[in-house]
């Protein structure tokens, strides 16, 4: 069962899922970066709901870490999922998003290491290639908390990952831009030159730039 839901159905994703033990929620970060993977996460919560959980782009880096600690505490599984760069260049990076999410939920696992399956998955704004029952909401890490508690945890993945990028590649400032294209990156990038972990096709832009440039 494939089910899609428009932001103002949260009342039928709710009556759905209300029929199934176990419910899991995920979310992606990285879709937007010029570097590093793109890092999904599935997680299944217990009854108890966190206070101040929400979409993981509207808390502070300090926040989402507090949250995290208590999401681990009260989930009853979590899973990652994690594509790299060279990945993202091969079969695009809505592609590789998909991959992402289908590997985390493939990866649920109790906090034993024990694997469990979901029965249901709740995804924000996306399907992904499973038997498992789904229901995809526009706009669910922002209005559905297992969803929001995975881009949560997501987030802190995949920055603490570019933060030891940053260290194996000094100079390009991944620990503050996280891979994003900000004009700091491509100002490195002119510097230090395109490094092993940057996405090939997201740089279209930038080469068109330079090659404007060189015109000139």
């Amino acid at each position: 069962m494939i089910l899609k839901l428009k932001r103002d159905q949260v009342d039928i994703l709710e009556k759905y899922a209300s029929e199934y033990e176990r419910v899991c929620g995920i979310d992606e970060v990285g879709r937007g970066p010029i570097a590093g993977p793109v890092v999904a996460c599935a997680v299944i919560m217990g009854d108890e709901k966190i206070e101040g959980i929400k979409d993981s782009k509207k808390l502070t880096d300090k926040k989402r870490r507090e949250l995290a600690k208590l999401i681990q505490e009260n989930s009853l599984a979590i899973g990652f999922g994690i594509v790299d760069h060279t990945i993202i260049d091969e079969i695009n990076i809505k592609e590789a998003t998909h991959l992402a999410m289908k590997k985390a939920l493939e990866n649920l696992s109790d906090k034993e290491g024990r694997p469990i399956k979901a029965d249901l998955a709740m995804i924000d704004a996306e399907t992904i290639d499973t038997d498992i029952d789904q229901i995809s909401i526009i706009s669910g890490d922002d209005q559905v908390y297992s969803i929001a508690c995975a881009s949560i945890l997501a987030k802190i993945y995949r920055d603490d990952i570019m933060i030891q990028y940053s260290k194996d590649y000094p100079g390009y400032g991944f620990e503050n831009h996280k891979g994003y294209g900000t004009k700091k990156h491509y100002l490195a990038i002119d510097e230090y030159g395109i490094s092993e972990i940057h996405r090939r096709s997201f740089m279209k832009k930038y080469y068109e730039k330079k090659s404007e440039l060189n015109k000139g």
